[in-house]
């Protein structure tokens, strides 16, 4: 009866997972569409990303002549940021329904006895950066700087005292 049961769940899992395939297929042909516009000082600068994030037009008002390069290239930024952030919330919001069937889905842990839900060892997702490369927030993560504290100096080796020994 028990293996009934489980025959009947595993039926059940591998129609919903092609129903999902289905539905991911129309999903990444939607998304391959994707556009994000983002817009800096009072929208005189756009930066428009395709679904992957990559830029594929930048556009600058002709008024902005004359405005210092570092406003411009942090006009720049910005607007590729908020253009980042229109492309996050589109793609979440296309990828909800899975998300949403997936949840209903059981897991193997629900169908085999003893089975451990391994889905609560997954991390959670580190927001990435929007420093800049060399900004204190980027210094204060980096790793420390190896140090090594057995070594010869180099001025005591000079060419004369160097033996095939020492190798």
């Amino acid at each position: 009866m028990a293996n009934e049961f489980i025959k009947g769940e595993l039926a059940s899992m591998i129609d919903e997972f092609q129903a999902q395939m289905r539905i991911l297929t129309d999903i990444q042909q939607k998304r391959a569409q994707l556009l994000a516009t983002g817009y800096a000082l009072q929208k005189r600068v756009t930066v428009v990303l395709n679904a992957d994030g990559i830029v594929i037009e930048t556009r600058f008002d002709d008024d902005l002549e004359g405005l210092p390069l570092h406003e411009l290239s942090q006009a720049v930024t910005e607007a590729a940021q908020a253009a980042a952030t229109e492309l996050a919330r589109k793609s979440a919001e296309l990828t909800a329904p899975i998300q949403e069937r997936r949840g209903r889905m059981p897991k193997m842990s629900d169908l085999i006895d003893g089975l451990p839900d391994l889905t609560e060892e997954i991390p959670d997702r580190i927001p990435a950066s929007t420093a800049p490369p060399n900004s204190p927030e980027r210094q204060q993560h980096n790793e420390p700087v190896m140090t090594f504290t057995d070594v010869e100096d180099l001025e005591d080796l000079t060419p004369g005292r160097i033996r095939a020994d020492d190798w």
